[in-house]
C-alpha cells in the first residue's frame, strides 16, 4: 500500500490552483502546505491516520522526465465526469473523455487530464 507520492511542478501557483479546483469532485483537499510545496487528501483523515500530509504532493521542481500516470479513485462515475469538467476548466487538457475502459476490464470507467506540466492524471471508479 502506498502512503504518498510526489511529483515537482515547473510553477508551483498555476498546479497547486489545478489541483485544488481538479481534484475537489474527488474529495481532495491541500491537507498540509509548506513554501514551495503542497499535500493532497481526503478532506476527511482516516480514522488511525498519523501523518496529516495527504497522500499525493506536489513541490516546486524540474517536472520529472518520463512524466508519470498518477491515477486517483473515484465513488462514482459521476465524480469521473465532475473531475474531467473541473480539471478542464481548470486549464487542463484531455487525455481520454470519460468512458468505459473494457481493456482493463468490463467496468473501468475513466478520465484522462494532462495537467500544466502534462502529467497523465486520471479519475477512475471500478464500480458499474
Amino acid at each position: 500500500m502506498l502512503d504518498h507520492i510526489g511529483i515537482n511542478v515547473s510553477d508551483f501557483a498555476r498546479s497547486k490552483a489545478f489541483y485544488v479546483a481538479a481534484l475537489a469532485p474527488l474529495g481532495y483537499t491541500i491537507r498540509k502546505e509548506h513554501p514551495n510545496a503542497a499535500g493532497f487528501g481526503a478532506a476527511e483523515a482516516e480514522a488511525g491516520l498519523v501523518d496529516p500530509g495527504g497522500d499525493f504532493w506536489i513541490s516546486q521542481g524540474p517536472p520529472q522526465e518520463p512524466r508519470v500516470h498518477i491515477a486517483f479513485n473515484a465513488r462514482s462515475r459521476a465524480l469521473v465526469d465532475a473531475f474531467y469538467k473541473a480539471a478542464l476548466a481548470a486549464g487542463g487538457r484531455s487525455n481520454g473523455e470519460p468512458g468505459i475502459r473494457p481493456q482493463y476490464h468490463p467496468n473501468y470507467y475513466g478520465a484522462f487530464i494532462l495537467d500544466p506540466d502534462g502529467y497523465n492524471i486520471e479519475a477512475v471508479c471500478h464500480q458499474p
